[in-house]
């Protein structure tokens, strides 16, 4: 049996890490295998030698991120585990420093992972970003967050964020209302995230002034795009042909940012995504960058990590039953 001390030099500190009814703690102890224990101003680790080091590791990791003004829950404690056990916790301190932005309820919006953080660093440093990952992972939020802290600081004068409606055909027709209500649907989780940074009134407000647009990605055609923040969010679902007239609608002094989940495609299977096709072409040209997120960078609910890596595992296994692998095709 090892044990270790760590100091603590304020009480708020104890409080953030321990978690309601002591659950961060309990969720540590639970997955390494040891003992917290609060004696006057200094926590005790005891337990194994190796599993007390990756324990202190962790509680100092997780401090670091308190003292940042981080709120400690589940997430962080996890996320922090991850990187610990793959010696990775050097890589914490570039988390929580930056604020993107603040939304309308004063809240401030950070990277929460190393993933996420290169991510944003990605979109200031470059004009065209793609971001690709699984659900969860942020890409669309951090975008819009980095496109209203571009409006405000006066770097762009519009924010144009955009989506595929992928059933523009016929099933689109059915829904009620004009042109725009039947759309709307499509963007909604662009608006919902515009509507926290800003608010539903100063929102209005830059929609009435043409400083914000919100619309399908068939009304980008024609058009050139200059001083505008541009977002393409669901990209996995362009065809080709639209992924080229959206990128060629970039003009001067833009930013592009276009986000998508290559696994979750619902274009027709004989139609190539945009997205998967960009990805290939655009590797290794200039002022663009790919980042790909992945399911240790999901900030949603615990499960949706493991669902993730469920379906993952899943998809492995089936491609290597199909027959270029030599098996069954499932």
């Amino acid at each position: 049996m090892t044990e270790q001390l760590i100091s603590l030099e304020r009480v708020e500190e104890i409080a953030n890490l321990f978690g309601s009814f002591d659950e961060n703690i309990r969720l540590l102890e639970q997955e390494l295998g040891v003992q917290v224990t609060n004696r006057d101003g200094a926590l005790k680790v005891a337990g194994e030698a190796e599993n007390v080091m990756l324990g202190v590791k962790a509680i100092e990791a997780l401090l670091e991120l308190s003292g940042k003004g981080e709120q400690i829950n589940e997430q962080n404690v996890r996320y922090v585990l991850q990187l610990v056990r793959s010696g990775s916790e050097a890589k914490l301190s570039e988390l929580a420093k930056d604020v993107i932005c603040v939304t309308a309820n004063g809240k401030p919006i950070k990277a929460k992972t190393v993933g996420q953080k290169a991510y944003v660093d990605a979109i200031k440093k470059n004009v065209v970003t793609l971001g690709v990952g699984p659900a969860g992972t942020g890409k669309t939020y951090l975008a819009v967050a980095q496109a209203v802290a571009a409006f405000r600081a006066k770097e762009v004068n519009r924010i144009i964020l955009t989506r595929p409606a992928v059933e523009a055909g016929e099933r689109l027709g059915f829904l009620p209302g004009d042109l725009q209500s039947k759309v709307d649907p499509y963007l909604r989780p662009l608006y919902d995230a515009l509507f926290e940074m800003l608010g539903p009134e100063t929102y209005q407000k830059y929609v009435e002034r043409g400083n914000i647009e919100v619309a399908p990605l068939a009304y980008m055609r024609g058009r050139t795009l200059d001083n505008s923040f541009i977002i393409l969010d669901e990209a996995q679902n362009t065809s080709r042909e639209q992924m080229k007239m959206f990128l060629t609608r970039l003009g001067f002094g833009s930013k592009i940012v276009i986000t998508g989940d290559i696994t979750q495609i619902d274009l027709p299977r004989d139609t190539a995504s945009g997205l998967k096709e960009a990805m290939r072409v655009l590797k290794g040209v200039e002022d663009i960058s790919i980042c790909r997120l992945t399911a240790q960078d999901v900030v949603r609910h615990v499960l949706v990590q493991r669902i993730i890596a469920a379906y993952e595992r899943d998809e492995s296994r089936r491609e290597k039953k199909s027959p270029e692998h030599g098996g069954r095709k499932a």
